[in-house]
């Protein structure tokens, strides 16, 4: 059956039968003070990981590193860290309550588990775009995750599209097709015109499968059948990035990237303790990044996660260019103006929308539901 994404943002949608309202049983609403400290907390989560992810991605391939299995097992494998935080909630829940409220059910942790999957492919392909493109150029690439969010809400759970979004998409694929062009005065030195187009078009990939990791996620929360506690979505991370971390080692394994670290520590132009160092901090900043994400989307959708990555890209493309001292022409300036032009666009035409719903009568909001589960 459908899901109508409109009425999961509005939280009507977290049970497992969405038509037969009678059914579902209350479940202890979160404060809102509560709710808005766990959004800023994740929000902020997410701009640490978001900014200083990829430059310490970057960082690795910048100095001598090579190995695209071994950089996207080091964005997951930082998720045992979650257990500090879930061991001390464990012990502070109270009691009382039942263990729904704290646990998650097998059926959420399968859904974490198959978009785990999801995830550990999307990290291959962003190591590896990454690995021939400027952090800037990959971070306008991965901009355009917000057409494939639209996409999959649209085909998925079936969101309409407004001249704003459609706006929106444009915007995106045109500041794409920008750089694409512009490909010859972005390439880093020693990367070929070829691997610049193959690290572009896996970038875009890698793209396209966060919208529909944000999608997937926020549809396994609204058919969780149990209420989602920030326990929970720890426990959903944890499990999303168990199998994403599992995905990468056979990749690693494979490809004998894990035995050829000693070789590339030694060779790593900042040195073997930098080499390492630079691995372990890639394994816990991207890990907070994706606990940010995860608690973003429970507080509000996946189609504001989404806004959330733009709305901290100009950020991260300034870090790039102060750090690494990426070149910024005009056309890359042109190409991040379509992107936010694109964003603000969708975020006015959401506003309208949702000023919209705010002042329908409640018996038409009623009825309308009604007509689209018929």
């Amino acid at each position: 059956m459908a899901v109508h994404i409109n009425r999961i943002e509005e939280g009507e949608l977290t049970r497992e039968n969405e038509e037969d309202d009678s059914s579902k049983q209350e479940v202890p609403s979160t404060p809102k003070a509560m709710k808005w400290g766990l959004l800023l907390l994740s929000s902020t989560f997410y701009f640490v990981g978001l900014v200083g992810g990829p430059l310490l991605l970057r960082l690795y391939f910048l100095h001598g590193g090579n190995r695209k299995w071994l950089s996207s097992w080091s964005q997951m494998a930082g998720f045992p860290g979650l257990l500090v935080p879930l061991t001390i909630l464990y012990y502070r829940r109270d009691p009382s309550l039942p263990n729904s409220n704290f646990f998650a059910s097998r059926k959420l942790l399968l859904c974490a588990a198959l978009i785990g999957l999801a995830q550990g492919l999307q990290n291959f392909m962003y190591s590896y775009g990454l690995s021939f493109l400027p952090v800037s150029t990959a971070s306008l690439l991965i901009a355009t995750q917000l057409v494939s969010t639209c996409l999959f809400s649209f085909f998925w759970v079936k969101q309409k599209f407004t001249p704003f979004s459609i706006n929106a998409v444009v915007l995106l694929i045109m500041g794409s097709i920008l750089l694409g062009i512009r490909r010859a005065g972005d390439r880093p030195p020693g990367v070929s015109n070829s691997q610049y187009l193959l690290g572009f078009f896996m970038t875009i990939a890698s793209a396209a499968i966060v919208g529909f990791i944000l999608v997937s996620t926020q549809v396994a929360y609204a058919k969780a059948n149990q209420s989602m506690t920030y326990p929970i979505v720890l426990q959903f991370q944890f499990c999303l990035s168990l199998f994403a971390t599992v995905f990468s080692t056979f990749g690693g394994l494979i490809n004998k990237d894990f035995s050829a670290m000693h070789e590339e520590a030694t060779g790593y132009k900042l040195g073997a303790k930098a080499y390492y160092l630079v691995l372990v901090s890639n394994m816990v900043v991207w890990q907070i990044m994706f606990v940010g994400r995860v608690g973003i989307i429970v507080c509000t959708s996946s189609l504001f996660a989404g806004v959330m990555t733009s709305t901290f890209l100009p950020i991260t493309q300034v870090a790039a260019v102060l750090t690494f001292h990426e070149s910024f022409p005009a056309e890359k300036g042109m190409a991040l103006a379509l992107t936010l032009w694109g964003f603000v666009s969708y975020l006015f035409g959401s506003y309208k929308n949702t000023n919209k719903q705010t002042k329908k009568p409640a018996h038409e909001s009623k009825e309308t539901a009604i007509q689209s589960n018929d």
